[in-house]
């Protein structure tokens, strides 16, 4: 969280069979290379989450089953569920008044049915939990839910004693006292020591969890102490619920995402930062894109999400070609759990989402408005399918140019080409895949451009200006 607030399966591979792939240049020389996938548990079709920022429960129970479901998603990942403060802008979902699951999204009743509906489609759903902190310091009014709050006392959850000592803002980052202990942007920072605390956010994720949810997002998780949060998820009646938190890494300051992992994954903010640097210089660099970062399978990965889109640290849909580049490469490489995000455009970095108004939210439109949906780009839609596929192998016949242009393999499933270039690209690549005519599933939907591999793994293709190719055994003609 910047301004505003916004699991395993393991590859066994032998040393012999790595040291003969490495000498005959088939992996990267990088860790990443020999690792399979992440720790996202699989759910029905695989294990990508789809982050469906300020989606309307109602939206989302559609979505699932129209698109999410056949897409081969594992998950969904909704925003906070529960009653925030009113407002048009976006961060009011992150303002919690109660842990009433009523909010400009929907009703309890529209999140449930939301949950079940994504069930039925074969789609887990992940929500974000805004835990660290409740409203507002200074502020006092009504929730959407028409909970009364003023500074220190939310009605039937928290007064004064279950906040932090510390009444100011953060302003050292280089402190793990002020980071952890006081407030982030002005917000009542909750007393995470407490027994009581700990006890009434065990009960939020217990009633979530009984309306079906399968994991969390553990918003602004950096100013928790991961004891606080090994304490809380002990005291849920699954303490084994998957979560994942977000823990903004940064250069020279003391708390890193490593610390977390007693409680769940972390995300790794340095690769959406490398995916941002790599796509504006070389990206023949994202071979060693695992390396230095959290471990492969520990690890939570995106191109982009809510805050990051907004403040300039990640790409985000106004790169076009290249974002949607990006999130090729996030589908098709094996380090960590690649979350795919779906927002809205804007131009005030405030701004809510389309329609919104100060306690309710219009139900998404795709194919009209401001809606990015990019889980129904046929780019990411192939993709998802090819990260299905290749689950369990290895990269294979890396190839660059010293530049812009890349492929690589996993294993004998799939091949990918990035080409992030300003011209189209004409050459044979060499694959380990077997012989037989492919689906290029970037390039369309129905298996209208085809590629054929000959016996000896060769195909030869021309792959358009900042644009991709994909093929994978699940796709043949």
């Amino acid at each position: 969280m910047t301004r505003h607030p916004t699991v395993p399966r393991r590859l066994l591979t032998t040393l012999t069979t790595l040291a003969t792939a490495l000498t005959l240049g088939l992996v990267a020389a990088s860790p990443a290379a020999e690792r399979a996938e992440a720790a996202t548990p699989r759910h029905g079709d695989g294990d990508v989450i789809l982050n469906l920022f300020q989606w309307t429960w109602d939206s989302v129970a559609t979505e699932c089953r129209d698109v999410i479901g056949p897409a081969g998603f594992g998950y969904v990942q909704v925003s906070p569920p529960m009653e925030h403060i009113r407002g048009t802008q976006w961060w009011t979902s992150y303002q919690p008044v109660s842990y009433k699951i009523e909010s400009k999204l929907g009703t309890r009743a529209e999140f449930a049915a939301m949950v079940a509906a994504c069930d039925a489609a074969g789609v887990g759903v992940i929500a974000d939990a805004v835990v660290n902190h409740m409203a507002g310091a200074g502020q006092s009014g009504t929730g959407v839910a028409g909970t009364q709050f003023s500074d220190d006392s939310f009605a039937g959850t928290y007064s004064a004693p279950d906040f932090n000592d510390c009444r100011t803002d953060i302003s050292d980052y280089t402190d793990r006292y002020q980071v952890q202990n006081c407030r982030l942007v002005s917000l009542q920072d909750l007393r995470t020591g407490s027994d009581y605390v700990r006890g009434r956010l065990a009960a939020y994720f217990d009633d979530l969890v009984s309306l079906g949810v399968d994991g969390f997002r553990i918003d602004a998780a950096k100013h928790i102490p991961a004891s606080d949060l090994e304490a809380v998820k002990a005291r849920m009646r699954n303490p084994n619920v998957f979560w994942v938190h977000e823990v903004i890494g940064a250069a020279g300051e003391p708390i890193r995402p490593s610390e977390y992992l007693g409680s769940g994954d972390s995300h790794e903010f340095d690769y959406a930062r490398q995916l941002k640097h790599d796509f504006d210089g070389q990206i023949k660099n994202l071979r060693y894109i695992g390396d230095g970062k959290l471990p492969w399978d520990r690890a939570g990965v995106f191109v982009d999400n809510h805050d990051t889109e907004r403040n300039g640290e990640s790409m985000n849909y106004k790169w076009g070609a290249k974002y949607v580049l990006a999130n090729t490469f996030l589908l098709s490489w094996p380090y960590g759990s690649p979350t795919v995000y779906s927002g809205y455009e804007f131009s005030n970095t405030d701004a809510g989402a389309p329609g919104a108004t100060t306690t309710s939210v219009p139900d998404a439109t795709c194919g009209a408005g401001r809606w990015t949906c990019t889980q129904r780009w046929t780019e990411v839609r192939g993709m998802v399918g090819f990260h299905n596929t290749v689950a369990g192998t290895e990269v294979t016949n890396w190839w660059d140019d010293g530049g812009n242009l890349v492929a690589y393999g996993r294993g004998s499933r799939g091949y990918v080409v990035l080409n992030n270039t300003g011209s189209a690209v004409q050459r044979s690549f060499q694959t380990s895949l077997p012989a037989g005519t492919y689906c290029d599933v970037v390039a369309a939907a129905d298996c209208s451009v085809r590629r054929t591999v000959n016996g000896d793994g060769w195909f030869t293709a021309s792959v358009p200006a900042y644009g991709a190719l994909a093929i994978h055994v699940g796709a043949r003609d």
